[in-house]
């Protein structure tokens, strides 16, 4: 308590004693006992009004011991259960459960990991995917700023996402691997990586690079043999050593028909081979005979063409190249759509082509742009510009109903740059994302959407929108939800079809890993969407008898199928609503491919250098209760007494008004029942 506020208190005592005096004995002639009672009790109730006015305060100090963390982080993928490994990581993690000493010094949490981190609720060993980078990283930002150990239960083995051995080095916490699985080296051969084009075009040939790596003592010699429905396409004959034990294979094939291909690239198995696996990879191509050849004009060098001309072409079906407006209409032929960026008055030929053969378009805009020309050029929108830049923020439309959105979040999408200025849009238009400045919604667009009987037409109202690719790369370590998002607006500005209520979303080719969906969008007949539909899958193997009719799942602005269950193999369905003459129908294919299956052995070599980066040790399932001595005897995890303190009042005032209300209540009535007034 501070000093002042003892002399505040004592202050408080005495002129509350002045008071009682003054009342009960100045200039009184009464004394005795009563008196005095009844001067003690105003003088409480005096004091006590004193008090709260005061409201002296203390500081309590609190102290808490904080354990370290431990975390268990345990492979939940199938190639644990190869080779006793289920029993190996449940029985070491029993083991540490049950622990008394490291119960005593730690705060165990417990995760699983596949492809993603997820609190441990059971262990099912399912996954088909492992990605321990992730798991990782992700660990790092939970746990961030705390004294916390890593006991990862695992094989070592990753089959997708960043290589955890070089993220070593960015590990915040030590980190402690425990082998789990059969550690013995086998003669193996195997295909670890087949790289080819998503897409092939009719008659031109399309390149795929294999490969191929061999573990073992001898040198060996395999064929490798790329086949199609039984037909083989390319043949050749692969020697491999200890010392030379890997190759890249580079060949060209003809896509000679149209539709999807399931190509198979085998290698034959070596003699007593144990793992063949690993021996043979399915791919998925499909043929198409059209191109969408995208024309994106400019007349400034500026990091948003780029941005652009990558997300377009992350989709093979689409070309973009990259153009002044100088170039004449004959060379204009050849483009099918075209992107204008920033127009100014050397744009006038390139908007008479465009006016003339009636093409669809996507102006983007910003603080370059020249709006006396865009206005005069152009019917379907005018902005009376102020010449005054400022940065908006995106908001998203969550009703918009032309494409799927669903997907993309822009809460923290960066700023774009644009020009302040009133917009009048003279056609049917809907909104993607308006604008924000500065904290203020103004309800004015951003990135909108125009449909007429003639075109379609998108316009963005911003510069600088390569910022948001990057945002998305730094929120999912890829492009692919900013890609997937200029694509959809690229294939709505392609097909010039009129609208459809019931609309598809689906890939022709599923690898067995990834988790496969179907995705629908149905709108009633005024095109507002309907989240009270009922929609079914019906689906059948082409090759195989399986049948299945499969709900979809009204999701964020979409109808869903989860498909990931189905075997590999040819499938055809067909989406339908209910109580409607409404239908969709298409094929794809799931094809047959187990990650996990291609490793039999652990990789615990990685899994020690792993730990040595981190400051930790490799342990093995028969190694527990050393991992339990050597981690109660590390001075690194010793609980840390904190301290906490906490000002609080002197006395409730809730005491302070009771003992005030008992006071001048008892001196009430003995001055009533004394007859005193």
């Amino acid at each position: 308590m501070q000093l002042q506020t003892v002399f505040l208190i004592l202050f408080a005592a005495i002129l509350a004693l002045g008071l009682v005096i003054f009342q009960y004995y100045y200039k009184s002639k009464s004394k005795g006992t009563l008196y005095i009672a009844l001067s003690f009790l105003r003088f409480v109730a005096l004091f006590c009004v004193f008090l709260l006015l005061i409201n002296p305060k203390i500081t309590k100090e609190q102290y808490s011991l904080e354990k370290a963390n431990l975390i268990i982080l345990a492979d939940n993928t199938s190639s644990i259960g190869q080779a006793n490994g289920v029993n190996q990581l449940v029985n070491a993690k029993k083991l540490i459960e049950e622990n008394t000493n490291i119960a005593e010094k730690f705060d165990i949490s417990e995760y699983v990991f596949g492809t993603e981190l997820n609190s441990l609720d059971s262990l099912s060993f399912s996954e088909k995917a492992t990605n321990i980078g992730r798991a990782l990283s992700s660990l790092n930002e939970i746990f961030a700023g705390s004294n916390t150990a890593i006991l990862m239960l695992t094989d070592g083995n990753q089959t997708l996402g960043e290589d955890y051995e070089f993220s070593g080095g960015r590990q915040k916490f030590p980190i402690y691997p425990m082998v789990v699985g059969d550690t013995t080296s086998y003669q193996d051969i195997r295909i670890d990586q087949v790289n080819t084009n998503k897409y092939a075009f009719l008659k031109n040939k399309y390149p795929m690079e294999i490969f191929v790596s061999y573990q073992g003592n001898n040198t060996v010699s395999t064929t490798l043999t790329i086949t199609e429905t039984g037909q083989n396409l390319y043949r050749e004959q692969i020697l491999l050593s200890e010392t030379e034990n890997s190759q890249i294979i580079n060949t060209v094939l003809n896509a000679s028909t149209v539709g999807i291909k399931n190509i198979k690239i085998s290698l034959s198995p070596l003699e007593n081979e144990r793992n063949i696996t690993n021996n043979s990879r399915q791919i998925g191509i499909e043929v198409i005979d059209e191109k969408t050849n995208i024309a994106l004009v400019s007349n400034m060098l500026h990091p948003d063409l780029g941005a652009l001309k990558k997300a377009i072409e992350s989709n093979e079906q689409r070309s973009v190249s990259i153009i002044k407006p100088s170039l004449s209409p004959n060379e204009l032929e050849q483009f099918d759509l075209f992107i204008i960026y920033q127009p100014d008055t050397s744009f006038e030929k390139v908007y008479s082509y465009i006016e003339s053969k009636g093409a669809n378009i996507f102006t983007i805009t910003g603080p370059k742009t020249d709006w006396t020309f865009l206005n005069k050029v152009q019917n379907s929108f005018q902005k009376n510009s102020y010449d005054q830049k400022e940065e908006v923020t995106p908001i998203l439309n969550a009703g918009f109903t032309h494409f799927d959105i669903s997907d993309l979040v822009v809460s923290e999408f960066p700023p774009v740059e644009t020009t302040l200025g009133e917009l009048l849009i003279t056609a049917s238009y809907e909104n993607m994302l308006s604008q924000r400045i500065k904290g203020v919604d103004l309800n004015e667009p951003l990135f909108t959407v125009l449909e007429t009987n003639l075109r379609r037409e998108a316009i963005l109202l911003g510069e600088n929108i390569w910022k948001w690719r990057v945002q998305s790369y730094r929120e999912d370590q890829e492009f692919k939800k900013f890609d997937d998002f200029i694509s959809k607006v690229i294939l709505f500005l392609a097909n010039s079809k009129p609208r459809s209520r019931l609309t598809l979303e689906y890939e022709n080719i599923y690898q067995g890993f990834n988790k496969a969906t179907i995705k629908a969008t149905y709108f009633d007949e005024t095109f507002v969407f309907d989240n009270n539909a009922t929609l079914n899958l019906i689906l059948s193997g082409i090759e195989n008898n399986t049948s299945r009719q499969i709900p979809m799942l009204l999701k964020n602005g979409y109808y869903e199928a989860d498909i990931s269950t189905l075997p590999s193999g040819d499938y055809s369905f067909t989406a339908s609503v209910k109580d409607e003459n409404l239908t969709k129908t298409g094929k794809f294919t799931i094809l047959d491919y187990d990650l996990e299956k291609q490793l039999l052995s652990s990789n615990y070599k990685k899994l020690d250098r792993l730990a040595k980066s981190t400051n930790a040790t490799l342990y093995f399932p028969s190694q527990v209760s050393k991992f339990i001595e050597d981690i109660i005897k590390d001075n690194r995890f010793v609980p840390i007494q904190k301290s906490k303190q906490n000002v609080v009042s002197l006395i409730d005032f809730k005491i302070l008004l009771g003992i005030i209300v008992a006071a001048l209540t008892a001196e009430w009535f003995i001055r009533k029942y004394n007859g005193l007034i």
